[in-house]
């Protein structure tokens, strides 16, 4: 079974204050590095330009708190302007990299042969990709939330150099993004189920694949959601740049994991 896992997306949001200020409210909640582990690993993904201030943040409170950045280019090296390598960022000690946000699909055309190529390039970077997948509105009104879920897993499952041991996925349902709504625990369940299923056929090793959900999950009903079968934590958006909620969520999150 795997670990229980919340991660804080802070989008496009902080300044050296705020950051400050919330990464230190955070850290005083969770426990300090070396300390014996808990039952869930807690991560923060700030805008890419604020990685190196939180490096120093968390050395010096001596936290758990890890790493991780909201997007990675699928490229090592070269031309692309604006884009930063996965390589580039480990050197700061992060360790996730969230590919495949819907608002990446949505914004940036992102495709899903492209976001599997992310996973990769993470990987070889040495960082756990955290693959965001999941369905519109009207993709669920017509019947095809499965299907289409399935096929954004499929793209990544395909990739040869993936190591599916070191993955995360983390299914969002685009209607519950920053609407206020959420997918009731029973629909959330029953795609990561889905999801689950889909790895165990690739490999038995795939069990221990995480599976975070990242629907407007928030303090007031982190506990429910986490407390099905197949839901491994969180990928949590605006209740993420408040401290106390986000550690709420992350004290559900070790409630259910016990």
């Amino acid at each position: 079974m795997p670990r229980k896992l919340v991660v804080g997306n802070w989008k496009m949001n902080g300044s050296l204050a705020v950051n400050a200020d919330l990464v230190s409210a955070v850290a005083a909640g969770l426990p300090c590095a070396g300390e014996l582990p808990g039952q869930v690993d807690v991560a923060i993904a700030p805008p890419i330009v604020y990685v190196a201030q939180l490096r120093q943040l968390i050395d010096k409170k001596n936290s758990s708190l890890a790493l991780a950045v909201q997007d990675v280019s699928a490229a090592a090296s070269g031309a692309f302007t604006g884009d930063v390598a996965a390589s580039m960022v480990a050197e700061f000690g992060v360790r996730y990299a969230i590919v495949g946000h819907s608002e990446r699909r949505k914004y940036q055309g992102e495709s899903d042969s492209l976001v599997a190529q992310k996973a990769v390039a993470a990987q070889q970077a040495g960082l756990t990709p955290i693959v965001c997948v999941g369905e519109t509105l009207e993709e669920r009104d017509a019947g095809r939330a499965l299907a289409v879920v399935a096929a954004q897993v499929h793209a990544v499952l395909m990739q040869s150099e993936l190591d599916v041991s070191r993955l995360v996925i983390a299914y969002e349902p685009v209607w519950a993004i920053g609407t206020g709504r959420t997918a009731s625990p029973e629909q959330a369940q029953e795609i990561h189920a889905a999801i689950r299923h889909q790895l165990k056929q690739l490999s038995e090793a795939a069990a221990n694949t995480a599976i975070l959900y990242g629907g407007s999950m928030n303090a007031a009903n982190a506990k429910q959601l986490l407390a099905q079968a197949d839901i491994d934590g969180g990928l949590i958006g605006g209740a993420a740049l408040k401290a106390q909620d986000f550690l709420a969520i992350v004290q559900a999150a070790q409630l259910c994991g016990e």
